[in-house]
């Protein structure tokens, strides 16, 4: 239980890590070499548009998978 609540925290930890390393590289004034050197790690617009698919999909599954037992 130990393991598996250290891989999630670990996941968690990373995650908030690597957004707030993207929030502060970026900035919508950065020109020149500075916007050059300092790319993201993660491509934000990409993985929200992942994350809703995901959460779309799982709606849709759930729906499906409730109406076969109530059947």
């Amino acid at each position: 239980m130990r393991a598996f609540f250290g891989m999630i925290l670990g996941a968690l930890i990373l995650g908030v890590g690597v957004y707030i390393y993207d929030s502060m590289s970026t900035s919508s004034v950065a020109n020149g070499q500075t916007a050059q050197e300092r790319r993201t790690i993660v491509n934000w617009d990409v993985a929200a548009n992942e994350w809703e698919a995901l959460k779309t999909r799982t709606k849709q599954d759930w729906a499906k998978l409730t109406s076969q037992v109530k059947s």
